[in-house]
């Protein structure tokens, strides 16, 4: 029987908003409150399922997430590694990690890599197996690569593969053991960053990479990776990557995706319209449900999610049976002593970023209140992905403005599952039109039930024109680095 160690530090970090993230906003399991995890949809359910199919004898080390945000505490990282260096065993039989790829502390631009290169100081470590799976937005590093065996991506985005990819790892670990082989990671950095509107795997570039990827996946090749990157980072290893898990020679497969991907590079390079350029076709008719995305809120990539962009656009409009969704406790901290049904004005959002405009002053009708907790429809969803099954929204407010119904949240809740809104109340398919905060990994919910969607720019912190950003610590280089 293999004894088998999970760990898993999971936040994706956006160094360009202005809060930082706290140790009280992250979710730790420790032990064996980890095993809560088992058979639901997070990639950390995945690896405990089929490391129980394999009968291996697992040690829960701990877990932790945070929903994406700003640059992570110091304290967070060294918690989460004194946890660790106490539960380990010396004598187990491999290390499985659960993992971002694109965290960043105050003092550690690469947390990921720093907590590899710990953990091979531990006892014994050096020779024991490092497995793990992370996220496709990964900002993949040399340090990554250079302190671990088999590190795996989610290969869709939206990730509704996040619990597969993991099970597709932990089934690569189980070739280490059969074949005795150890695998190694050449990883080649691209001179790319592209934003995440750019990084959808239904639609070029990522489309044509991971179609290729798969097809040079042979013999010694044990994976390839198409890693995105995180572009709202700013770390010397923001950018896209390719991996290559191998027992032989991959430059020739690099090669070959590197060209494909520097061809491509310019399709990946979008930038969206402003939103006020839209609004006219926004104010004809449809038959069906109109998704108006704003990325530069995007609340999956770390915005705030409460920008007024949108919000502004459809109050001048004047745009009937919409919806959007603003995460501003504020707002509903100053809703509590209101009846259901009584009018209230109230600076609503804009509070978040200084990217926008600032709060929009409004009248309101308050039209329900809960505790915000919801079971997700979709448990392969992106947001399933990070949660689980189930997501606390925070004590929320449902208000109406003329046509516009808002949702008022507490928690940054990523707009990727319909239950979000039909929990309360709310059937989105019979609104003519939605807000969704978000820049790809929507799409898996709101396509089926949209008759057309519309990207737009508005103010704020996740603008697909990545010329916005002050990055100072940005560098991409070319070049294989092989450990």
């Amino acid at each position: 029987m293999k004894t088998i160690l999970i760990a898993g530090l999971f936040h994706e970090t956006h160094t360009f908003v202005d809060d930082t993230t706290s140790l009280s906003d992250f979710q730790f399991r420790v032990g064996d409150a980890m095993l809560d995890c088992a058979g639901d949809a997070s990639p950390l359910g995945g690896a405990l399922e089929f490391a129980q199919k394999q009968n291996w004898q697992i040690v829960p080390v701990l877990d932790a997430r945070a929903t994406p945000s700003g640059t992570v505490n110091d304290d967070v990282l060294e918690i989460w590694w004194a946890e660790l260096k106490a539960r380990w065993q010396h004598d187990c039989d491999a290390l499985f990690l659960v993992l971002h790829g694109a965290m960043v502390c105050e003092s550690f631009p690469d947390v990921e890599g720093e907590v590899l290169k710990r953990i091979r100081s531990l006892p014994r470590a050096k020779e024991k197996p490092v497995f793990g799976v992370y996220d496709l937005h990964a900002n993949f590093s040399p340090a990554m690569a250079r302190h671990a065996d088999c590190l795996v991506a989610y290969r869709e985005n939206p990730h509704t593969d996040a619990r597969e990819s993991a099970g597709r790892t932990a089934s690569l670990l189980a070739q280490h053991f059969e074949s005795g082989q150890i695998p190694k990671i050449q990883l080649r950095q691209l001179p790319v960053v592209w934003p995440p509107t750019g990084t959808a795997t239904a639609e070029d570039p990522m489309r044509a990479l991971e179609s290729r990827a798969r097809e040079l996946e042979s013999g010694d090749i044990w994976a390839i990776n198409i890693t995105a990157g995180f572009a709202f980072a700013d770390t010397p290893n923001t950018g896209v990557s390719l991996q290559a898990i191998t027992t032989g020679d991959a430059s020739a497969a690099l090669d070959e995706l590197e060209s494909l991907a520097l061809e491509l590079k310019e399709v990946g390079a979008r930038i969206d319209p402003p939103v006020e350029n839209v609004m006219p076709k926004i104010c004809e008719p449809a038959d069906g449900l109109t998704v108006l995305v704003e990325p530069s809120d995007n609340i999956g990539g770390g915005a705030p999610g409460d920008g007024t962009g949108c919000l502004r656009a459809l109050v001048l409009h004047r745009i009937e049976n919409a919806a959007v969704c603003l995460n501003d406790p504020e707002a509903v901290r100053a809703l509590s002593d209101l009846q259901i049904n009584g009018k209230r004005s109230l600076a609503l959002g804009g509070k978040g970023s200084r990217f926008d405009e600032g709060p929009l002053e409004l009248e309101v009708k308050l039209i329900s209140r809960s505790d915000g907790r919801f079971e997700l429809e979709d448990k392969q969803s992106h947001l399933a992905s990070m949660c689980g099954d189930f997501f606390d929204m925070g004590n929320c407010a449902v208000v109406r403005h003329a046509g516009i119904i808002i949702l008022l949240t507490s928690n940054k809740t990523a707009p990727f599952d319909l239950g979000q809104w039909r929990s309360q109340g709310i059937d989105p398919e019979r609104l003519n039109v939605i807000v969704v905060k978000a820049a790809v990994a929507h799409r898996a919910a709101y396509d089926p039930i949209a008759a057309r969607s519309f990207t737009v720019d508005t103010p704020g912190p996740c603008s697909s024109d990545l010329g916005r950003l002050p990055y100072k610590l940005l560098t991409r280089r070319r070049g294989d680095a092989e450990f």
